[in-house]
């Protein structure tokens, strides 16, 4: 299948002139977990623009966000130490043989970094003049001004525009108009790397599906995934939920109390559940593994339970996976196997103890050889990659599957209807034209 060809209107970073100018790079190395990187399949997704900058003569500054240091009520930054961009850095001078300067800044106890320095011109000094082959910057979400309204995003803005001749956005799994992916490509020339032209080029896929078209959908949460999910639901033929969304559905539609499920997401779900009482689009699942505790699989303090026992005003404790059986249903099977495409973000247990329901999942996937095979999110791929290596390993040559390096990206592209609509994206795109 070919690849779509990019909106003409869309800005390519290889039409700029680079040579001798210092470049600043948005990334989504979003890969750091208590200071360890889980997968590094997004930074090395990467390495072609950053090659390619480097061929142009263009001497680069990094930036990628790590985490959520930022408390959404109070509004504090905490930097930690296991969200800092060291580890990124040390794995990107074994791969590529420069030397990479992580620049450092003075750190506010509640507020982050306040401000880019003038320590920073020395740093932008040393690229110049090659004694550093890479800047990379701290944490984006670091920064006071990242996230904010306001003059303090304003700010920031400038200061991060100061630093920089060119702006390339690579980011593809950061799709929030933050200061970092946004704003500052409104105040450089701006352009799209390597990376994000080859995810757009490959979302007709999803957008525009060969059909059958299923979609396999997980997630820790409800609230947030209403827009995308509704968008989707409308585009698949087959819908297969798990996780806690998976959970939320069944508690609205089957009227019981579900440990973990809110009042509030209950309610929200019944919408999607009356559209599928109209449509019936949703696959279920019926064999759950119920948990009395989310602290790992402790011996007799798990169990299977079916869907027919789900019984208007029961309780149930935590359901925290889906029992490999429910994938043994023929009509799951029946669904899978007559695809044409399937779109898959999702891990379907609590993760690690509760890995079956995933395993089983992605092993039915694989022997589907006809379909289009999308994958998306940095938590699917890990855990593809950790549970099945063998089938991600082929996936990673083969042309019928395509791994997205953002998951939340391809379904905020659906729920606009498409990607030119991403703020980020937006911001790369002539007007007028």
């Amino acid at each position: 299948m070919e690849n779509k060809e990019l909106d003409s209107r869309l800005r390519l970073f290889q039409q700029a002139d680079m040579k001798g100018k210092v470049v600043l790079v948005r990334v989504d190395h979003n890969v750091v977990k208590n200071g360890i990187i889980k997968d590094p399949y997004r930074i090395e997704s990467t390495l072609g623009t950053l090659y390619a900058i480097a061929e142009k003569g263009g001497r680069a500054i990094l930036m990628t966000h790590v985490g959520r240091p930022r408390d959404k009520k109070s509004g504090k930054i905490t930097c930690r130490e296991g969200e800092s961009v060291w580890p990124i850095a040390q794995y990107l001078e074994e791969k590529l043989p420069i030397k990479i300067h992580v620049q450092e800044f003075p750190i506010d106890s509640e507020n982050g970094i306040m401000h880019l320095d003038e320590s920073i011109e020395s740093s932008i000094e040393d690229l110049k003049k090659g004694r550093v082959g890479l800047v990379y910057l701290p944490n984006s979400r670091w920064f006071r001004g990242e996230q904010a309204e306001g003059p303090e995003r304003d700010v920031f803005a400038r200061e991060l525009g100061a630093v920089a001749d060119l702006y390339v956005n690579d980011a593809f799994g950061s799709y929030r108009a933050h200061v970092s992916t946004y704003d500052v490509a409104k105040l450089l020339p701006a352009y799209a790397g390597a990376l994000l032209q080859k995810e757009l080029k490959n979302l007709h896929r999803v957008l525009d599906p060969k059909r059958p078209f299923i979609a396999v959908i997980a997630g820790a949460k409800y609230d947030t995934k209403i827009g995308p999910l509704k968008a989707l639901y409308n585009r698949v033929d087959s819908l297969i939920l798990g996780g806690l969304m998976y959970n939320t559905f069944l508690s609205a539609k089957y009227g019981v109390e579900i440990a973990g499920v809110s009042k509030e997401d209950r309610a929200l779900a019944m919408e999607l559940v009356e559209l599928d009482r109209k449509e019936a689009k949703i696959l279920e699942l019926p064999y759950l593994v119920e948990s009395d505790t989310t602290e790992g699989k402790n011996q007799g303090q798990y169990r299977t339970v079916k869907i027919d026992d789900l019984k208007e005003g029961k309780t149930f404790k935590y359901l925290l996976d889906i029992d490999p059986r429910s994938l043994e249903e023929q009509n799951v099977k029946d669904a899978i196997n007559s695809a044409k495409t399937i779109f898959v973000n999702a891990v379907m247990g609590l993760m690690p103890s509760f890995f079956q329901g995933s395993q089983a999942l992605y092993r039915l996937i694989a022997n589907n050889g006809q379909a289009m095979k999308l994958f998306g999110g940095g938590d699917t791929l890990q855990e593809l990659k950790n549970l099945c290596p063998g089938i991600y390993m082929a996936g990673l040559d083969a042309p019928e599957t395509y791994y997205f390096t953002g998951g939340g990206s391809v379904l905020a592209a659906i729920e606009q209807g498409s990607p030119y609509r991403l703020r980020p994206v937006e911001a790369l795109m002539e007007e007028g034209s």
